[in-house]
């Protein structure tokens, strides 16, 4: 039961991204094309090394799922669509899930991360600074190094307590920031 409440729950997410992106391509409506950002505020904890440079930026809204483990509340997987940060319609161009993983529905290309550091924020869940561990494809995520997850909303835990194999999504938004190598 409890692996089919998760699958539902990011069935759910993914078909209502991929239908928007669908729907807004078959439309003649592609999400528009962006110039590279140059700069996004975060921490000085969440300060990407440098040698790499900053390569786009995207909004993000969606859910943390939760499972009750041992009476407790614990993150199952994130579920979120991606759009380009200006881009007034928030037409996705990627979707977000448990790995973490970014996957562009515009291009096919992803990116794998790891946290490298954790920023806590009171009342949402913290801002990150990830490591990425794999990239597949040639589009928006190719070579991506480093993703800094910034500027969160929502998407804490419930303080209740829980009871057998509960589940529940706690919606959220964040920026992304993606960056690649400097050349």
């Amino acid at each position: 039961m409890k692996l089919a409440k998760r699958l539902a729950l990011t069935t759910t997410a993914l078909a209502v991204a991929t239908a928007g992106t669908l729907l807004s391509t078959t439309a003649g409506n592609a999400a528009p094309a962006q110039s590279a950002p140059t700069h996004v505020d975060a921490p000085a904890a969440l300060k990407v090394p440098d040698g790499n440079r900053l390569t786009s930026v995207f909004d993000a809204k969606g859910v943390q799922t939760y499972t009750c483990t041992d009476g407790a509340w614990k993150l199952l997987e994130p579920a979120a669509t991606l759009s380009y940060k200006r881009d007034r319609a928030h037409r996705p161009v990627a979707l977000h899930s448990r790995g973490p993983v970014w996957v562009s529905t515009v291009d096919g290309s992803a990116v794998n991360a790891a946290v490298a550091v954790a920023s806590p924020k009171t009342g949402t869940i913290p801002e990150l600074l990830l490591k990425a561990t794999a990239t597949r494809g040639t589009g928006v995520f190719a070579d991506v190094t480093y993703i800094q997850r910034l500027d969160t909303a929502g998407g804490v835990a419930p303080a209740t307590a829980c009871t057998g194999t509960d589940q529940v999504g706690v919606p959220y938004s964040a920026t992304y920031a993606f960056y690649r190598p400097a050349k």
